[in-house]
């Protein structure tokens, strides 16, 4: 089987739009939550502030929904780092593939049109709200963008859509269906439907009025759940007999992928089916649990769900958990949803590159729950990282486990 590299990574998200912007603001704890003001009224999200409208010409926003923009913008830079001419040779075109992970689409797309269509009682809606709204939307337009001629997928499963994606894209290129791929996710779900609906469900994290940029706090004894965000993330995954052949720049190695079923409540975490997760991880990585220096972890922030992580991590790892700095970085980005897998594992391999993890902000009051070492007071240099460990777990009861490596020829 061939090895999987990493030869490409972009991002667009509340805390910066690209790469190294994006982790020095995590090792930093600096927050993109913030109370954001929209025509329908003020809420608490994580918001993305650049301009992303300037980089498309008219006609071609108007088919693309908010997420496929950012999809587009994270897909450029992560294609730009690789150095990769797609369209310019028959056989690149045909080895490439799509592998692309969203929660919900084109919602923003969606709810526009419901209003017009409902409230605003419009005779015709825009002629390209189909094409706007569809899940595979990003999908498309990657492909157009690139001339990408290989096979595309699009997966939806909840909060780990991307990891899902990325771990497909892995299987993909070790298998030699294709030779590389664009991997990676996209949601931007800050609308009012979205987000009254999530509020009904009381996962989102209570407002602190002091301030406001610290209300979700994962594992600590004070948190309320998580807060909404928007982006995307790509990376550019090779064989790294292609890689090499052109003389790419390897960025880090993907070396383990679980992908479980909980098969016991549709929004409900189960400890045994995430740990199910990271033993298959660790078993296609090949390595022991011990060796596992570091975990970005799912996190959200929720009551019950960071307690079943926590316990999900000690059956996987037993005496080693309490030894394996981890961090919840949602509390900074926020939520980004179907986008959250792919740019918790771009901050994962930045740990690895730059030996140094991000905090898990806002943690003061430690829950005895979640008794493990959650990197509570800043970020910490690690050195000699060389694995590194991100899980995304979604409702539905899908569990994703991703492992990285120091690249080593």
């Amino acid at each position: 089987m061939k090895r999987v590299v990493v030869t490409g990574m972009g991002i667009i998200s509340p805390l910066g739009d690209d790469v190294e912007t994006f982790f020095d603001a995590l090792l930093a704890g600096a927050s993109g939550v913030r109370p954001h003001e929209f025509a329908w009224g003020t809420r608490l999200v994580a918001p993305v502030l650049s301009d992303i409208d300037t980089p498309f010409p008219r006609i071609k926003r108007l088919a693309m929904d908010r997420t496929t923009q950012m999809a587009l913008l994270a897909a450029r830079q992560a294609i730009a780092q690789a150095g990769l001419a797609i369209a310019e040779n028959e056989s690149t075109q045909a080895a490439t593939g799509i592998y692309w992970g969203t929660a919900m689409g084109g919602a923003g797309t969606l709810e526009n049109a419901y209003r017009e269509l409902f409230i605003e009682k419009a005779a015709r809606l825009r002629p390209m709200t189909i094409v706007a709204a569809m899940s595979n939307g990003a999908t498309g337009q990657i492909g157009i963008d690139f001339g990408v001629h290989g096979p595309s997928y699009t997966y939806s499963s909840a909060c780990s859509s991307s990891a899902v994606a990325i771990g497909e894209a892995c299987r993909a290129i070790r298998f030699g269906l294709v030779e590389r791929a664009i991997a990676g996710g996209a949601d931007a779900l800050l609308n009012f439907g979205v987000i009254n609906a999530w509020a009904s469900l009381q996962t989102l994290a209570r407002e602190d009025p002091a301030h406001p940029e610290t209300s979700c706090r994962p594992f600590a004894a004070d948190r309320s759940g998580f807060i909404l965000g928007e982006g995307a993330a790509a990376l550019v995954l090779e064989s790294e007999e292609s890689a090499r052949a052109r003389g790419a720049v390897i960025l880090a190695e993907v070396v383990g992928y679980g992908n479980t079923t909980d098969a016991v409540h549709i929004t409900q975490p189960d400890a045994a089916g995430q740990s199910r997760a990271m033993t298959q991880a660790i078993a296609e990585a090949n390595i022991s649990p011990d060796q596992v220096q570091h975990i970005n972890a799912h996190g959200t922030g929720t009551v019950v769900g960071d307690v079943i992580e926590t316990n999900a991590i000690k059956q996987v790892f037993g005496a080693h958990a309490h030894a394996i700095p981890i961090s919840a970085t949602k509390a900074l980005h926020g939520h980004v949803m179907g986008a959250t897998g792919a740019i918790e594992f771009i901050a994962a391999l930045q740990s690895i590159s730059r030996q140094a993890v991000p905090p898990t902000a806002h943690l003061t009051q430690p829950d005895p729950q979640c008794d493990l070492d959650y990197v509570a007071a800043g970020m910490r240099q690690v050195e000699g990282l060389e694995i590194a460990m991100s899980n995304s777990f979604g409702f539905g009861g899908n569990n994703v486990a991703l492992i990285a490596r120091r690249y080593r020829a």
